[in-house]
């Protein structure tokens, strides 16, 4: 049985404080923190755009797409954007050649499912990955699950989250197609 390929990357559980990055000067430079790189002015000279980055460090040959060590108003943000907590499933495989993972995805206030899908039966799948959420509320999509053999996913739209993490399961059915294909693979997010 060959591994499913499925790349997760997380960045833990939203919220969580990790350890920062911080840049400092050269040791021996008689720079303190906040000090301009021309040597003077302290924090108060100190120009930063509304993404707290240099304004001019592109001016003074530096790259001012470099996130700045200040900082961040939200524990959420990672220099990238906010970070995604991720809540899987097994990877399982049937033994017609379907493999998948499926998982809840919360980032911010947004909560979704994605499914890791490889279908290697060599027939075109009808496929269904439902999120469940607090209260019976339930979204679903229909996936289009091609016949190449390659790793793929499937996604819900985003939605405002209503509950934490655990107030929502993802699952996924994978069947033959048509009225008379039967399910080949079921993958939840908690199973």
């Amino acid at each position: 049985m060959a591994a499913l390929p499925l790349t997760v990357a997380s960045g833990g559980q939203v919220g969580d404080a990790g350890p920062a990055a911080v840049r400092t000067p050269p040791r021996g430079t008689g720079e303190r923190a906040g000090d301009t790189a021309a040597g003077g002015g302290g924090a108060a000279a100190h120009d930063r755009d509304a993404r707290g980055r240099d304004a001019d460090a592109a001016a003074h040959g530096g790259d001012a797409k470099i996130p700045s060590a200040a900082p961040s108003r939200s524990p959420l943000l990672l220099g990238i954007g906010l970070a995604t907590a991720a809540r899987c499933g097994p990877e399982l495989s049937s033994p017609e050649g379907i493999e998948a993972q499926t998982c809840v995805l919360i980032q911010g206030a947004d909560t979704w499912a994605r499914t890791y899908y490889r279908n290697a039966t060599g027939e075109s799948l009808d496929s269904e990955l439902s999120l469940l959420g607090p209260g019976g509320r339930t979204v679903q999509m229909h996936c289009v699950t091609g016949t190449d053999d390659e790793p793929a996913t499937c996604e819900t739209p985003r939605e405002h989250s209503r509950g934490g993490p655990d107030a929502y399961t993802a699952v996924t059915e994978f069947a033959g197609r048509g009225p008379d294909g039967g399910l080949l693979l079921r993958s939840g997010s908690n199973s």
